[in-house]
């Protein structure tokens, strides 16, 4: 099949590698880009030549979160039911997507990996990072908590509650110390590591391997991880509802940057940090 926003590569044998392609956009993630993703990542679970894939990106970074320019309500790459609180379900909806399939799913992160980006990372069944990665959700500083409430779960109570308050990223290093990434390596030992890692995981047959993935997702579920990620899509309406939120909505009328710079210029990061 031939992609768009997307490069298909096998860089070793029986893995399969896809890599965000829009490095002039920070490979942010409209709904052509996720649909691209989802159906090469089901692509791979269906081949019997392939038995664990990569997902990456091109450029500076992994992504820089959805595309704020696009209107990601329209054309959505697989049906959500409508109604209050569609977007954050058909995110998680597409998460659990790649949550469920048999196959072993890597995220390697590098750059920004922000806001929907760190969702997409986080559907992912292993997590490798750059140490100087920058990972984080900034629009609960002025829109709303995730469309995917992940952060308890992976990182802790008070490490999740502290992105949740402020919004700041976290290095690489922090992503692994606190859970959200399984290892952080030095930026130009990514890309060596990760395939190694990979090779390791394709020496196990698909068989087995969809049972031994299933059987650390089961004991999450159990615990109530799906459904508290469910009910997080209705926190995250909620958010959308509060009279902040729809005030600071109306800055993108003046355009995406203006509205990221009213966000954090009060925090001095993102693309409002001051360059040394």
């Amino acid at each position: 099949m031939s992609y768009e926003s997307i490069l298909i590569d096998n860089p070793r044998p029986m893995i399969r590698r896809i890599t965000l392609n829009r490095p002039d956009k920070r490979n942010a993630l409209n709904n052509q880009l996720r649909s691209e993703i989802l159906q090469a990542v089901e692509e791979a679970d269906r081949d019997p030549e392939i038995r664990v894939s990569i997902l990456r990106g091109a450029g500076g970074c992994f992504s820089a979160g959805y595309d704020l320019g696009m209107n990601n309500t329209k054309g959505q790459p697989y049906y959500t039911a409508g109604g209050i609180g569609n977007w954050p379900r058909h995110v998680i909806e597409g998460s659990f997507r790649i949550w469920d399939m048999a196959k072993p799913v890597i995220a390697q992160v590098h750059g920004y990996c922000l806001a929907g980006a760190s969702e997409l990372a986080t559907a992912c069944d292993l997590v490798y990072v750059a140490e100087d990665a920058q990972i984080g959700y900034p629009p609960v500083r002025l829109i709303s908590p995730p469309d995917m409430q992940f952060h308890p779960w992976l990182m802790g109570m008070r490490a999740a509650m502290e992105t949740m308050l402020t919004g700041d990223a976290i290095s690489g290093i922090e992503a692994a110390r606190t859970g959200f990434a399984n290892r952080a390596f030095p930026a130009a030992e990514l890309e060596t590591r990760v395939l190694e890692i990979a090779e390791r995981v394709a020496k196990i047959p698909s068989d087995l391997q969809q049972m031994n993935k299933r059987a650390v997702h089961r004991a999450m579920e159990i615990m109530g991880l799906r459904a508290a990620i469910r009910a997080g899509t209705e926190m995250q309406a909620l958010g959308m509802a509060t009279a902040s939120s729809r005030a600071y909505m109306k800055e993108f009328s003046q355009g995406v940057t203006h509205a990221l710079s009213v966000r954090d210029k009060a925090f001095g990061d993102y693309r409002e940090k001051k360059k040394e």
